[in-house]
């Protein structure tokens, strides 16, 4: 490790986690922000010069001015900080509830030896699984904290499975599909599409079902055709293949575009695509004239009693899979291989169809 000096830098919150967590973007590798009460707050952290470091912190480190950090490379350590004049935070009860995503980073005897992934989950009993809080119906947080949906029920099985129990993290999915996840969790189950470009950084599992990309309009839209969208603002999801359809440079995996975009479209990047369903609903062209995301979502919205409708027929069908970190230094192949086995198996026990069609009330777990 280099010398070691006192620094001090600024950077934002990006996610406060289900368990009242933060977790912070750290800026030219050396960022400590903790986000209380709507005030920021600076710290100092005692670490190496050029060292990376990753941050979990609670409320209740935070009001006593102790952060967990650990160096890319080594072993969990925690520094003592000290806030800024006026910083001074009152302590939050009730934080110690479930682990955060600093759980998975915790090396093993077997993750040192080489022993692989699988049998690091299968020693701490837990796998750490990455997917959406809110994409109702596949991945949804309800309101006492519990997980819910297709995504969730699938992940749960997986463990079941591998012996070990299922903890749900939300992460955001642009986060999740760019790779390098530096083992802060062990595989996502989040309806991913498999790509050519997403092969490349994750491992994939074959896929657990199949759904149908659908454009959605308020219910009030005057659209007849998905050509009538030309030249219209539609929202998406950030890292989506409804993005990359949109722009016209889709690469899919034993799938092809049905039909391609429309042209002239003001594409609309939104965190998730609930949230451009959000903005949809605001009325027809107030804030977006289309959503594209899949049509199950669509689906569900409108069933909740959202002011949608479908246009048209699906521009495309996409492969959903398991997701595992290439880079990650435990070998997730071995984990990647397992749940991939495990995946064909629920497939012949009927396990998938029985609850696609409890989620979305159809089997979308064989090709069309």
């Amino acid at each position: 490790m280099a010398k070691e000096e006192l620094l001090e830098f600024e950077g934002e919150v990006t996610e406060e986690l289900p368990d009242g967590n933060f977790r912070v973007k750290l800026d030219n590798d050396h960022v400590i922000l903790a986000y209380t009460a709507g005030k920021m707050r600076k710290f100092r952290i005692r670490t190496g010069v050029g060292d990376r470091v990753t941050v979990e912190m609670s409320p209740y480190d935070l009001a006593r001015g102790r952060i967990t950090f650990r160096h890319k490379s080594a072993q969990p350590t925690t520094a003592a900080t000290e806030p800024t004049a006026g910083t001074a935070a009152e302590p939050t009860a009730g934080t110690a509830a479930e682990p955060t995503a600093a759980t998975a980073e915790q090396p093993t005897a077997q993750s040192a030896a080489g022993g692989g992934l699988l049998d690091v989950v299968k020693q701490r009993g837990k796998l750490m699984i990455a997917t959406d809080a809110n994409y109702k119906p596949q991945s949804f947080k309800n309101a006492d904290g519990t997980w819910e949906g297709f995504d969730i029920e699938v992940g749960r099985e997986i463990a079941k499975r591998l012996g070990v129990q299922a903890e749900f993290l939300d992460i955001s999915f642009d986060v999740i599909t760019a790779g390098s996840w530096n083992g802060r969790w062990d595989m996502n189950v989040g309806s991913m599409t498999i790509t050519p470009d997403r092969k490349k950084v994750l491992y994939f599992t074959t896929p657990y079902y199949y759904t149908p990309a659908s454009f959605a309009v308020h219910k009030d839209s005057k659209a007849a055709t998905i050509d009538d969208l030309k030249g219209k603002k539609v929202g998406v999801g950030a890292a989506t293949t409804y993005l990359d359809y949109l722009q016209g440079k889709l690469s899919l995996e034993g799938e092809q575009v049905l039909k391609p975009a429309p042209e002239g479209i003001d594409v609309k990047n939104y965190d998730t695509d609930q949230l451009a369903l959000q903005d949809l609903a605001l009325g027809d062209g107030t804030r977006l004239d289309a959503v594209l995301t899949a049509l199950p979502t669509i689906q569900d919205a409108i069933k909740s009693g959202q002011p949608f409708k479908v246009l048209g027929d699906p521009v495309y069908y996409e492969d959903l899979g398991v997701a595992f970190d290439q880079k990650d230094s435990r070998d997730s192949k071995s984990l990647a291989d397992a749940v991939s086995k495990i995946i064909d198996d629920m497939h012949k026990d009927g396990t998938l169809t029985k609850l696609s069609n409890q989620f979305y009330g159809i089997d979308l777990t064989t090709k069309k």
